[in-house]
């Protein structure tokens, strides 16, 4: 026999045990019941024990227990156990009509089988009118079998009985009705529960195995600081930082360093514990552990919401940038030296340029004019390399002086005249009005040149570039607007890197090294001045500055090219 098999024939036999069980539990509360009476009838009425009825009540009590004993209810029809109930009137009449004259209430056992129909759950309605007529039979029998016909008072009398046995097994059925309903709604309650829970392991194990597949530590931690959580990568990270003598460090033992890779963080200056403060950060940097086995680390921190809407804790996110952090460095170092190595020999080339042409009426004048040429390009290229080390280094040299912004406008639109016509492009000022601020001329001339070269560049299909001017309190701002190629979203994001380039302009071939954007917010920058740029594929792109502006009152001011200009009030 198979192990399935052998299962469930176990089963059934407990099964079939069960239902015996309570078959014998259904019965007992009569038998104990009847046992008490017969104990009280020995004691204060002996006679009544000798009356044959009642003996014969008992005796069928007696037998109707060794049925529910014996009987394998299990294996009959589920109802078929009801059958007791039934004859428990005939063994309640029987003691009833034998203790007539002797003992009172004896009737009241029929309180048993009508329960018992009541709560069975089976035909609730037949099972109390059947309940009901058997009682009305118990104590209306014996007086059709009495001699001569009986009375209606004879017949009334008893009706008592039964009209409480009905309101008994009414009440009985609406409470176990009402139970059943309880325990309908508690098991799909419980069944619910059931698959919630089934769905919550689920989502845990989903999660789990989530938070140890991807590359990022992570670690939550509740409103006390209290580890929730730590994927497998975070696990790595932090023995990258345990001291090689403790092999079990808290969070302040960790060997946790600034950027610059010396400088130990205080404990409360470490992302963990700041973020237990309900901090917010985005990619600030540190390093785990020392020597060649340190990771350079990217740390943000969110707070985790709780139900009253307070924090209950946060998540902090530890991404390892490592190879980001060097290939950066190389990166710089390579522009710094590079750079450095090219300034020495466009310096001297500038040299022996100027000293070539101090004397135009030595070279012949086709030379002369190539030479001028070639050390105007040379100065252009070596103003290149100064930028691009001023941008390595993020310093840049600014010699501010109060100008009029829009005399710098005019002269870059001038000098964007060719390549806007040769592009089909046309060039609009709505910049025009006298703009007086602080300002390097060379400088923010530098930026206009960039911002509207882009513009005519990034507009190979012709169209319109607009340059505007306005100004608010304390600040003057300046947009060059284009109808080119646009940008999108991550192109946006990315526009003032260091040499990054956009694919629409790879595509075309559209000439340029990517600084001159992050020259162009480095110069911005140095003036205490912010970049601002919004784009949209196919529509065009909007580029422009906002610089500190001051006001002036009637005044003689130098002007962009040195002449005294009259500021009007």
């Amino acid at each position: 026999m198979s192990r399935g098999a052998t299962n469930a024939l176990i089963t059934r036999y407990f099964n079939q045990q069960s239902l015996r069980i309570r078959v014998v539990l259904t019965q007992v509360p009569l038998t104990i019941s009847t046992a008490v009476i017969v104990g009280i009838a020995a004691v204060f009425r002996p006679d009544a024990l000798e009356d044959p009825l009642f003996q014969i009540g008992l005796w069928c009590q007696g037998v109707l227990l060794l049925a529910c004993v014996l009987i394998p209810w299990g294996r009959l029809p589920r109802p078929s156990f009801l059958v007791i109930a039934y004859l428990d009137f005939v063994a309640v009449g029987f003691c009833r009509e034998g203790s007539t004259n002797s003992l009172s209430g004896v009737g009241l056992l029929a309180l048993f089988p009508v329960f018992w129909l009541a709560a069975s759950g089976v035909a609730r309605r037949i099972s109390i009118i059947s309940g009901t007529l058997a009682t009305l039979l118990m104590v209306w029998v014996p007086l059709f079998l009495a001699p001569g016909p009986p009375t209606t008072e004879q017949l009334g009398r008893p009706l008592i009985l039964p009209m409480m046995m009905l309101a008994f097994a009414i009440t009985v059925a609406v409470m176990i009705a009402r139970m059943d309903a309880q325990r309908e709604q508690l098991e799909e309650k419980d069944l619910a529960l059931r698959e919630a829970l089934a769905a919550s392991h689920d989502r845990e194990r989903l999660l789990d195995a989530i938070v140890n597949t991807i590359g990022v530590g992570l670690v939550a931690v509740d409103a006390a600081g209290h580890d929730i959580l730590m994927n497998r990568k975070q696990r790595l990270f932090h023995r990258l930082a345990a001291p090689k003598d403790n092999a079990d460090p808290a969070e302040a033992d960790l060997l946790i360093f600034a950027a610059d890779r010396c400088t130990k963080l205080t404990p409360a200056e470490r992302p963990v514990a700041r973020a237990i403060q309900g901090e917010i950060f985005s990619q600030v940097l540190v390093w785990a552990g020392q020597g060649n086995e340190a990771r350079a680390l990217s740390a943000s921190a969110r707070p985790i919401p709780g139900a009253d809407g307070a924090a209950a804790g946060s998540v902090v996110a530890f991404y390892d940038v490592t190879e980001l952090v060097t290939a950066l460095t190389v990166k710089d170092d390579f522009v710094s030296n590079i750079s450095h190595e090219l300034r020495t020999p466009l310096t001297s080339i500038l040299g022996y340029l100027g000293l070539a042409l101090d004397d135009p009426t030595v070279l012949p004048k086709e030379v002369f004019q190539y030479l001028r040429v070639a050390e105007r390009n040379a100065d252009r290229l070596l103003t290149l390399v100064t930028d691009l080390l001023s941008t390595a280094s993020r310093t840049m040299a600014i010699k501010p002086r109060l100008t009029n912004l829009a005399e710098i406008i005019e002269d870059s639109l001038d000098s964007a005249g060719p390549p806007a016509a040769e592009n089909g492009v046309i060039l609009l000022n709505h910049g025009r009005e006298p703009l007086y601020a602080t300002l390097d001329v060379g400088r923010i001339g530098q930026v206009l040149d960039n911002l509207i070269s882009n513009a005519i560049k990034y507009s190979p299909n012709g169209g319109t570039v607009t340059v505007r001017t306005s100004t608010t309190n304390d600040s003057v701002i300046c947009d060059v607007a284009d109808q080119g190629i646009g940008m999108d979203k991550e192109e946006q994001s990315a526009a003032f890197d260091r040499f990054f380039r956009a694919g629409p302009a790879l595509s075309r071939a559209i000439p340029g090294v990517g600084l001159g954007l992050l020259i162009t917010k480095t110069i911005v920058e140095n003036h205490n001045g912010t970049m601002h740029l919004r784009s949209e594929p196919g529509v065009g792109t909007t580029i422009g500055f906002t610089i500190p502006l001051h006001a002036l009152t009637e005044q003689n001011t130098p002007s962009a090219t040195g002449e005294a200009i009259q500021v009007p009030r």
